[in-house]
């Protein structure tokens, strides 16, 4: 699966310089030139019906023009029939493939059956703190594109001011007593103080001729989708994580139980060792060996005890409680939730849209061609409509007269003319950063399909793993039980008991351990398939 670069198909290339000319246009000291129109007097008809041309002209090609690459959503490039590379059998012909090729469950904790883990992630969905921080930045992007979306629309302001004003005798009333009275320049030329009012509106609007302003308000929305997505993933690894905790808490209390049972076993073999002795039946030596057993399953329990602690506060991390409040709703030992016979896996092509973490790559893919195409029409020249109408008098009677009205009304035009390579470096950084979005979102692709290999294969070895470890408990218990009638009967030693004890208890862990892991694979399969954000 690879990418090619993405290019433009209905928009144009920003400009560029002829080869051996960029030292020569980057020479050219020139600011960014501005025309504009201003007040046109009531004998101009022709200007303004010229000015009002321009303006219709200009607003009629925008929305008509975009430059810069467009978006097209990228092929994943996923199979379409297994993810393990072979073809599929035909749902028809097996109810397994059926089943393996339906939609998976998006509450898919229910199918352990435990109404007390599915209330656990319930609460996590409003609880955890990870998944409250998502969601405010989620919102954060909202207003972000709000923000931008309001460049597309005009912007106006309204002012109001108030002005007395008294001019020097000795400045500009100076020069004005010279120029109307200058055969008296001694005679005073009086000027008092005036009252200004003048309220008025302002208008600015960028017409978006090359699409600058659409494109970044395409940018934005991708940005939003990226951080929705950046939410149902984080929503995703919430519920894998309390699930598998919740799991392997079960799983340790079932050792502990084990540990308990086994130590209940070695208290009877201690006071068996211990009859027999009196009676001149056993040894000292197979006391002291039952006691040293007794002991050795004891030192177990401690560690245990110390993993169940951990996993109930772990949990409730996760459900932003303090330390040791779920131990009341956890500390009573239950069954470890046992995986369903069956798991759909849906079809391989449909992970792309249902994994967030893909999505939320195609959507950062998205953001930086959008970007791409604001870096290109900075090239292209800046046009507004600019405006503005208000009332001016010096005497407030007079302020709301027809007479009292002014206004300014015109477009504007901003061309780029030298900024020292500043908008060609600029539309090489967004270039090379689309092209690392499309790598991102190619290995974000690429690791997914990974990790669903990867969980499908330790799910299915792992259950193979425990089909062995049950069968070697059911002889190891077997065992244990005829080697203590041996030693009863004094046909062996206390030797045999205590190996076939110490063999029965690694059993007995050892598959606890792996009914866990076996959960505990499928919520880490169900994480792969991209589950669980749709609740």
């Amino acid at each position: 699966m690879g990418f090619e670069p993405l290019r433009c198909e209905t928009g144009s290339e920003a400009p560029r310089n002829a080869p051996g000319d960029e030292r020569k246009a980057e020479a050219l000291p020139m600011p960014a030139m501005s025309f504009g129109a201003s007040h046109l007097g009531p004998g101009s008809k022709t200007k303004r019906r010229g000015v009002w041309v321009v303006a219709v002209a200009l607003l009629s090609l925008a929305g008509c023009i975009s430059v810069g690459p467009d978006f097209e959503p990228p092929a994943p490039g996923l199979p379409e029939s297994s993810f393990l590379g072979k073809p599929a059998p035909d749902p028809q012909h097996g109810r397994q493939a059926a089943q393996n090729l339906a939609e998976v469950n998006p509450a898919w904790w229910n199918s352990f059956h435990d109404p007390l883990l599915s209330s656990l992630m319930e609460k996590a969905m409003t609880a955890n703190l990870d998944v409250g921080l998502a969601a405010l930045r989620l919102a954060e992007s909202r207003a972000q594109l709000g923000v931008v979306s309001a460049a597309q629309l005009p912007a106006i302001n309204g002012d109001a001011s108030y002005q007395r004003q008294l001019y020097s005798q000795n400045g500009i009333v100076s020069l004005a007593r010279k120029a109307l009275l200058p055969l008296e320049p001694d005679h005073p030329l009086v000027v008092p103080p005036i009252d200004i009012y003048q309220p008025s509106f302002d208008a600015s609007w960028e017409i978006d001729i090359w699409g600058r302003v659409r494109r970044q308000v395409e940018a934005a929305d991708a940005q939003a989708e990226t951080a929705e997505w950046r939410l149902r993933d984080t929503q995703v690894s919430t519920l894998a994580e309390v699930a598998r905790d919740y799991i392997q808490l079960r799983g340790v209390q079932a050792q502990i139980a084990i540990t308990k049972q086994n130590l209940a076993t070695a208290a009877d073999l201690l006071h068996l060792t211990k009859t027999l002795a009196d009676r001149g039946a056993g040894t000292d030596l197979d006391v002291k060996n039952a006691a040293a057993e007794a002991e050795s399953v004891k030192s177990q329990l401690p560690g245990l005890e110390n993993q169940e602690t951990a996993g109930i506060n772990a949990l409730g991390l996760l459900l932003d409680e303090p330390p040791e409040t779920l131990r009341g709703t956890l500390a009573r030992a239950r069954p470890t939730p046992p995986a369903p016979p069956h798991v759909p896996l849906g079809i391989p092509s449909e992970l792309a849209r249902r994994r967030p973490d893909i999505r939320e790559a195609e959507a950062q893919l998205h953001a930086a061609t959008a970007n791409t195409g604001v870096a290109v029409a900075n090239f292209y020249p800046s046009v507004k409509l600019n405006g503005s109408i208000g009332l001016n008098s010096l005497d407030f009677q007079n302020l709301w007269k027809g007479s009292s009205l002014a206004y300014t009304f015109g477009p504007s035009l901003s061309i780029p003319i030298f900024d020292a390579g500043r908008l060609k470096s600029t539309l090489e950084l967004t270039e090379l950063q689309q092209q690392e979005a499309a790598i991102a979102y190619h290995k974000t692709v690429l690791q997914a399909w990974h990790e669903v290999v990867n969980a499908m294969a330790a799910y299915q070895t792992e259950q193979q793993r425990r089909a062995s470890l049950k069968a070697q408990v059911d002889y190891a218990r077997d065992a244990l039980s005829l080697a203590r009638f041996r030693y009863n009967t004094g046909v062996t030693s206390f030797i045999s008991v205590l190996d076939s004890q110490r063999t029965l208890l690694q059993a007995q862990l050892q598959l606890a351990q792996s009914v866990a892991a076996v959960s505990t694979n499928l919520v880490q399969l169900y994480k792969a398939l991209g589950g669980g954000w749709e609740q």
